[in-house]
């Protein structure tokens, strides 16, 4: 029962996400649409983990693990280069694929270009690292359980409606791209 219940909702989400696909937006509409979804991520999920973190750690007593300069330095190195490459993976999206990350403003192309050409799903992993880099910057160890938290999230999501949308919405054609192209962890192109 339940299993079929799981699949009517994902299939109707998938529907819904098939019918967005099909409406073509300007640019200004595609920034419009961006500017939320950067907040989001790029300032409401890090402010939370700097605000809830140190709650948590104090409730369950979890110490801080802060070696001054050397936890910032290893946060800078993982921030700066997986904001990079997120923000690569939007434009790449935004340019190429005529679209956004935003599924109900969905790229109108397969994007196979960029940094999707090392991984699937490059946005997603540039925001795990990114996340993981304020938990470091922070010292805490229940901001590494929230990033953990999210990781499992976004990719239970990926993998249980985006991937199946894309395989409905472009075919055979994201089909071989799914299986030369890993899901997250990088791969060096070939030359």
């Amino acid at each position: 029962m339940l299993n079929s219940e799981y699949k009517r909702k994902n299939n109707s989400m998938k529907n819904a996400i098939l019918n967005w696909s099909k409406r073509r937006y300007s640019k200004g509409q595609r920034l419009i649409a961006l500017i939320p979804a950067c907040l989001f991520f790029l300032i409401g999920i890090p402010f939370a983990l700097v605000i809830l973190s140190p709650f948590i750690d104090a409730y369950l007593r979890l110490p801080k693990f802060v070696l001054e300069p050397l936890n910032i330095i290893i946060a800078l190195f993982l921030i700066i280069p997986s904001l990079s490459f997120s923000a690569w993976s939007v434009w790449v999206q935004f340019k190429i694929g005529e679209g956004t990350p935003i599924p109900m403003m969905p790229t109108q192309k397969l994007v196979v270009d960029g940094p999707y050409a090392y991984c699937r799903n490059p946005m997603t992993l540039g925001m795990i690292i990114f996340y993981f880099g304020i938990s470091v910057w922070i010292g805490s160890l229940s901001s590494i359980g929230l990033t953990m938290l999210f990781t499992v999230l976004i990719i239970a999501y990926v993998k249980l409606v985006e991937e199946k949308e894309l395989e409905a919405r472009f075919g055979e054609e994201y089909i071989k791209y799914k299986k030369r192209t890993p899901f997250l962890i990088p791969k060096r192109r070939k030359k």
